[in-house]
């Protein structure tokens, strides 16, 4: 799979799975721009990636913020001429349970996860547009897919991601823009070591995803590799699940060794 000659942009890539996936689309090819909401990360990131002489530059972009978003796209489009990837990467999680949420905590999330994914979705399509072609990966998440404990606003915020995911794939697709979404799942990171240290999260994930361990960041990279390529130009509105079979498992328990 190769990437020569496209330009892609990551948002919420200076760190973690957007940082592993700019990270994959350079090593074959691609012209990247890092993107964060702390343009010192980005910035660091794109320096990092660079060394080896891949193409990468960063970018400061606030998911939050419209005019930021805006900005951001202009300033990819007039340095390069043009998109051919967007991932919709960034967003927050605030855990906490659903009758102590706060109004500002749940708004947050909707901001950032799904208006913000919106947002950038919409610039992203316009360009693809006047190219007639492009590919949009959103990530969006187990958690809007199950009820999980501590998830009201994320997974709520990723519910609606999901859905989002299949509408634009409808309205796009026949103007050549495939869009797909991936849906990680338990993935050590800085920020999940963090997030899953207590409350029992970390054991829960070891005992229900099937495979029984953490996946890496570079394992949601490479899906992303392969809906980014040439390879999956007939696959539009798919949410692949990257999770060690944690969506597929029912019934659990220790079998006999053989």
């Amino acid at each position: 799979m190769s990437l020569e000659g496209k330009v892609a942009l990551i948002t919420g890539s200076g760190q973690g799975i957007g940082r592993a996936i700019a990270a994959e689309f350079a090593r074959n090819g691609g012209t990247v721009i890092i993107s964060d909401l702390v343009a010192e990360r980005a910035a660091k990131t794109a320096s990092e990636l660079s060394e080896s002489g891949q193409k990468v530059s960063s970018l400061q972009l606030d998911v939050g913020n419209p005019e930021s978003i805006e900005a951001g796209f202009k300033s990819v489009v007039g340095e390069h001429g043009r998109l051919d990837i967007f991932v919709n990467n960034a967003g927050v999680g605030i855990n906490a349970p659903y009758v102590d949420y706060k109004l500002a905590d749940f708004e947050l999330m909707l901001k950032v996860n799904l208006t913000g994914a919106f947002v950038c979705g919409q610039h992203a399509a316009r360009q693809m547009l006047k190219q007639g072609k492009g590919k949009i990966i959103n990530i969006v998440s187990l958690s809007g897919q199950r009820g999980g404990m501590g998830r009201t606003g994320y997974g709520a915020s990723k519910a609606g991601l999901e859905v989002l995911t299949k509408i634009m794939a409808v309205e796009l697709g026949g103007q050549g823009i495939n869009v797909n979404g991936i849906a990680p799942g338990p993935i050590d990171s800085d920020v999940t070591r963090v997030m899953h240290a207590a409350g029992g999260t970390r054991d829960a994930y070891m005992y229900l995803v099937p495979m029984h361990r953490y996946g890496e960041p570079e394992e949601i990279a490479h899906a992303a590799m392969f809906l980014a390529s040439e390879q999956s130009d007939y696959i539009n509105g798919h949410i692949l699940n990257v999770d060690g079979g944690f969506g597929t498992a029912g019934l659990m328990y220790p079998l006999p060794k053989v």
